[in-house]
């Protein structure tokens, strides 16, 4: 439940942000913005490097996990939301998927 809760805060989190440097007039460019100054600029490249591991995390696990028509969909949208946002989602529904296999391999199969 916790990884669904932080997906909220980080597309919640960002995209109030992002509404508000859209709402301003003038002022940096959006990219330019995130190298604005040193402290931006080392948020932004520590937020980079996780953001390429993140994906390719995903992209790793999720073929794992069977979900290698999809998870690619996560990797991608992290672009129009936030890695702050799909990546604690991916870890939530790869908690309940990995739960659910737990239960299924301990439950007893069907009698022969």
């Amino acid at each position: 439940m916790a990884w669904f809760v932080l997906s909220a805060v980080g597309l919640v989190g960002t995209w109030w942000f992002n509404i508000a440097f859209i709402a301003e007039a003038g002022g940096l460019g959006y990219l330019e913005g995130w190298f604005a100054n040193a402290a931006a600029s080392s948020a932004s490249v520590d937020l980079l490097v996780v953001a390429v591991a993140a994906s390719i995390f995903m992209l790793v696990e999720g073929a794992r996990l069977g979900w290698a028509r999809w998870v690619w969909a996560l990797v991608l949208l992290s672009g129009l939301t936030a890695i702050a946002c799909t990546f604690p989602l991916f870890l939530g529904l790869r908690e309940l998927a990995l739960r659910r296999r737990e239960l299924a391999a301990a439950s007893p199969g069907p009698p022969a």
